[in-house]
């Protein structure tokens, strides 16, 4: 029984882990059909054109046609036809021929990630500004209770200003203090225009129907074996080391076989002499360039696999400290969102005793309703540094594969 509580509680674990890849993965088809199509064309394109290379070193089959034409016979017009295949193709290049087909499959591997990095980083940003308008929306709200506060604030310092209470320098900073909130909503107005017209060049869904994420902390081991950043490095480091041995191979000594075969009409000019209209020829060689650039070709092809090699050493270094500072971000935000959550608990307080003395009659509704618009303040804070939280775990999603 109790080896059966664990496998429940395992099958538990699995399945709260799959709904979140699942409940990530379901923005992976945000973008437009277009931009879907024109990654789709990449891909192929990139299949194609590697085809292309991994086959370069077969060299083409030549075939040719001739057919002449002869008015020098008193007998009339005389025609010949011949018809010719030729091939002259290199079977060794000091191992040349392999390390080109490696090369080939080298620079698939690298542009195929490097095209699935694009889109990843194409849906980040669709799924970016999903979350920056919910951001926005809560921000606007928030902005509509500070202008609240600020009417008050107005309310009660003219009263106080009136009966002399108050110099006119407080009331003037309160008015300009309402003044630039509510130039604040309509900056956060315009920017909400902005961000659904910013969607709806990478998207042609309606933002307002697309369910947000909820993403989790990436564990740094997963984060660094799935990088898509990194893996397109190793492998263009692959495409220069393999570069650099084709590079030495082109001045090795290459073997080449060499076959014709030709069938043609006998000229009737000249005898036959036992020459036969159908034949073959066929045989080898062996060549080796001798170039004077020979050496710092190399060299050069040398020198891009070491710098090729240090550029995934860098790679590593900047994903360590790119996962360090969304880490230490994310450490920053759950202490604001903590603050706002303890500051959340004094309003609530304050508010139930400005409520009780404004039934006393020592505190008016006004103060009430001030309260009340900072714990409401309070709250969404919490809310947009949850999305500001968010924003952070995104930036670690859209390099890595199999979410969103």
């Amino acid at each position: 029984m109790k080896g059966l509580s664990v496998l429940k509680k395992l099958l538990v674990l699995c399945s709260i882990a799959l709904t979140s890849l699942l409940q990530a993965d379901e923005l992976s088809n945000i973008l437009s059909t277009n931009k879907e199509l024109l990654f789709e064309y990449d891909l192929k394109s990139n299949e194609l054109q590697s085809d292309m290379l991994s086959k370069s070193w077969v060299n083409p089959l030549r075939v040719r046609y001739v057919k002449d034409y002869s008015t020098r016979f008193k007998t009339g017009t005389v025609d010949t036809g011949t018809l010719s295949v030729y091939i002259d193709q290199p079977i060794f290049r000091s191992g040349g021929i392999y390390y080109a087909i490696k090369y080939s499959e080298a620079l698939r591997g690298a542009n195929e990630v490097a095209i699935q990095l694009r889109k990843r980083e194409m849906i980040g940003n669709a799924v970016s500004i999903l979350f920056s308008l919910k951001k926005n929306k809560l921000e606007q709200q928030k902005t509509h209770y500070l202008v609240k506060n600020d009417t008050i604030d107005i309310t009660q310092k003219r009263d106080s200003y009136n009966a002399g209470i108050l110099d006119s320098s407080f009331l003037d900073q309160a008015i300009l203090k309402k003044s630039q909130d509510e130039a604040r909503l309509l900056e956060l107005e315009l920017n909400y225009l902005e961000l659904k017209q910013s969607f709806s060049l990478l998207s042609d869904k309606n933002p307002s129907l697309l369910k947000l994420p909820k993403l989790k902390m990436i564990q740094k081991k997963n984060y660094l074996q799935n990088n898509l950043a990194l893996k397109r490095d190793v492998l263009k480091a692959e495409e220069s080391d393999y570069n650099s041995k084709m590079t030495f191979a082109k001045y090795m000594p290459t073997l080449s076989l060499q076959g014709q075969y030709t069938d043609g009409d006998l000229n009737p000019l000249f005898p036959s002499n036992g020459m036969d209209d159908k034949y073959y020829n066929y045989g080898f060689s062996v060549s080796m360039p001798i170039d004077i650039n020979s050496f710092t070709d190399i060299e050069a092809s040398r020198v891009a696999k070491l710098k090729a090699a240090t550029e995934v050493l860098d790679r590593k270094d900047t994903i360590d400290q790119e996962y360090q500072w969304i880490e230490n971000s994310l450490v920053i935000l759950n202490k604001k969102i903590d603050l706002a959550k303890k500051d959340a608990k004094v309003y609530s307080s304050l508010l139930e005793l400005t409520q009780n003395l404004a039934h006393a009659g020592e505190k008016t509704s006004l103060d009430v309703d001030t309260m009340s618009n900072s714990l409401a303040i309070r709250k969404l804070d919490q809310q947009i540094y949850a999305i500001e939280r968010q924003l952070k775990l995104l930036q670690l999603y859209i390099r890595v594969n199999n979410v969103l």
